[in-house]
């Protein structure tokens, strides 16, 4: 039986279904609409935040799951506090100008929202191609640095079984999400 992990039409596959399955999903959602993003941004709509949290606890459980069976590999990136603290700010500001992530830019422009295609792609291809022309000089001057976290992640500390750490979690994330749902958010 040949190996999925090493087989990249195999992978492409998945990728392409999962992110079908995801995109769906979000549009069914409806956060792949201006005003649901703005809603969330204004703290009054929380839909986006109970679709994501619903995709963070399958994710959890799926991998505090499959990983320890060895069906899945995990390859976590090293990082830093600097380069998550002016990422987090660079998408936040995009996020709050056009009033989408990633994510809903590729469902609204399937769902022919213009502002979606020209403001989110137009900016997604733009932002990708001057950070990919400025990276050697950014990472000469030390602007870029990749020392302040392991490639180890939370999960490969973790002893015993996964579940003992993501099932009690998942389930204060679910009651959240339902204490919003309560609250008619």
């Amino acid at each position: 039986m040949e190996n999925h992990y090493e087989n990249k039409r195999v992978q492409l596959l998945l990728g392409l279904l999962i992110g079908i399955v995801f995109g769906f999903l979000l549009q069914k959602g409806g956060v792949t609409k201006y005003d649901v993003i703005l809603g969330q941004l204004r703290l009054i709509d929380f839909t986006v935040l109970k679709i994501m949290l619903s995709a963070v606890i399958v994710t959890m459980l799926g991998i505090s799951y499959w990983y320890p069976k060895g069906k899945i590999q995990l390859h976590p990136k090293p990082g830093s506090i600097k380069n998550s603290v002016v990422g987090g700010f660079i998408f936040g500001v995009g996020f709050a100008i056009l009033g989408y992530c990633p994510g809903t830019i590729a469902g609204a422009v399937g769902n022919g929202y213009i502002d979606g295609l020209i403001g989110g792609m137009l900016g997604i291809i733009i932002g990708s191609g001057i950070f990919a022309s400025m990276y050697s000089t950014l990472k000469k001057r030390k602007f870029i640095e990749n020392d302040n976290f392991s490639e180890v992640s939370l999960f490969h500390r973790m002893k015993g079984s996964p579940f003992k750490y993501t099932l009690p979690f998942a389930l204060v994330l679910a009651g959240f999400m339902a204490i919003l749902e309560v609250a008619g958010l």
